[in-house]
């Protein structure tokens, strides 16, 4: 990223254009301010977290409140954290080679102290993009104070300085974000030992490191991630450090299948045409396993599942492509199958259930289709194809059955039109989109027990 070049590039030119130094805080409430007050919405990408989890972020940051996510696997905390990169001032001054990203009007260390004493209005400044004030730290069990808050560097005391110098130490994670956001997902995974330093950093905001106080007064914004699993299985958050943050805020799975399938359509890279209909059956199906009682609940049911659900069927939809040469590559509903065999080892099934995985996700896909099938079709009467399939017009489908000859099996029915327009599909649309609306126009009256169907080796026979 290249930095502007009419931005001042010493103190005095920087005091002289009117710059001020703000807190972190302060900047992120004025900037939310702004964007809010402009129609803006200050967080891209956040999808079903409207009217529930952005209030009370958006209060969160205006209170200047440190803040702790808390929410199952898979509900978008992170995502949510690193998009508050966005209410950060795009560049920022900060003092040219300093260790720290001290604003060059207002040294916090020792080293920057004495360089703007001696350099005065010709200290040099550098520009730093928000992007990169944002540090961010997975907590594990073997994660050390130093690597938070810092520790003595043996190389500086070889070099001859006492170790009472505060130049001595090698800062750690959160004193080289001063002045941005520091991010720590799963915080209860940290030892509590290691929680107990970050005490001073949230409530004096100085460190302590190797027995001697350094009063740096630093100016971060510190939010965390956690699962509520995790206070009962592989930690939790001290009492005092929990009491220091300002807000804790409960996220959530989308709460609208209109939602969830946003979500799938935003995060999914789908390598071939998945229509709305599946995108739909794939959101219901995901829903049906977050209220299933074969399905751990502690441990939740991720939107990643959804969006790796979707890339599943884009990537059968594709290999079928390529075995029979057909294009484009469109998905249909055989390609679900490919779904609960792939992505079973995503879940945790509650103790009891092994064995029957496979059938449960069945069964719950199923479900999800025909409900599908009931919101996109209901009120059309299919009898006319069910009765031309029972007359003896079978359709095979599968992995190397083409589009094409899915809709040569069937005579010329109206309600084949109407069931394409229904579910999205043209008249001038290319076969293999058109058969994608008629397979699931099929596999709906098999679901309803209409026609039969009969299932082999990635092939399926729709008949009497």
């Amino acid at each position: 990223m290249t930095v502007p070049e009419h931005l001042p590039t010493t103190a005095g030119e920087l005091r002289s254009a009117g710059y001020q130094a703000r807190s972190i805080k302060t900047e992120l409430r004025e900037n939310l301010l702004a964007k809010l007050a402009a129609g803006e919405n200050p967080w891209p990408g956040i999808v079903g977290f409207d009217r529930t989890v952005l209030p009370q972020l958006e209060r969160a940051l205006l209170a200047g409140h440190d803040v702790v996510l808390l929410g199952e696997r898979g509900q978008g905390k992170t995502r949510l954290l690193r998009t508050m990169i966005g209410l950060l001032d795009e560049w920022t001054p900060v003092i040219a080679g300093a260790e720290l990203g001290e604003h060059p009007l207002d040294p916090v260390s020792p080293a920057g102290k004495r360089l703007a004493a001696e350099l005065g209005d010709d200290l040099p400044v550098a520009w730093r993009h928000r992007s990169e004030r944002y540090a961010e730290k997975l907590a594990t069990p073997d994660t050390s104070v130093g690597d938070l808050i810092g520790d003595v560097d043996p190389v500086k005391v070889a070099e001859g300085r006492s170790l009472g110098d505060p130049e001595t130490i090698h800062f750690g994670l959160v004193p080289r974000a001063h002045r941005g956001i520091v991010a720590i997902n799963e915080l209860p995974d940290l030892a509590e030992r290691i929680q107990v330093a970050l005490l001073n950093v949230m409530e004096e905001r100085d460190i302590q490191v190797r027995g001697y106080t350094l009063r740096l007064p630093l100016d971060v914004l510190l939010v965390a991630t956690a699962n509520p699993e995790d206070y009962t299985n592989r930690g939790r958050i001290i009492t005092p450090l929990k009491d220091r943050f300002g807000a804790e805020i409960r996220t959530h799975y989308p709460l609208t299948v209109e939602a969830e399938m946003a979500l799938i359509r935003q995060e999914a890279e789908l390598v071939a045409e998945v229509g709305d209909p599946l995108i739909e059956v794939l959101a219901r199906f995901v829903r049906q396993l977050r209220e299933s009682t074969a399905i751990d609940q502690r441990s939740g049911v991720s939107a990643r599942f959804a969006v790796a659900a979707a890339e599943t069927v884009a990537a059968a939809a594709l290999r079928r492509s390529a075995l029979i040469g057909e294009q484009p590559a469109v998905a249909r509903p055989v390609d679900l199958d490919a779904v609960p065999a792939v992505l079973r080892g995503k879940l945790e099934f509650e103790s009891g259930e092994e064995g029957r995985e496979q059938e449960h996700l069945t069964h719950l896909l199923r479900r999800s289709f025909a409900e599908t099938a009931r919101g996109r079709l209901g009120g059309l009467d299919l009898r006319p194809l069910a009765e031309a399939v029972g007359d003896g017009h079978l359709v095979t489908t599968g992995e190397r059955v083409a589009g094409s000859e899915v809709l040569a099996a069937l005579p010329e029915l109206p309600v084949l039109h109407e069931v394409a327009r229904r579910l999205g599909a043209e008249a001038a649309d290319p076969p293999t989109r058109i058969a994608a609306a008629v397979e699931f126009g099929l596999e709906a009256l098999y679901l309803a027990r209409q026609i039969a169907k009969d299932s082999d080796d990635g092939m399926a026979v729709y008949g009497r």
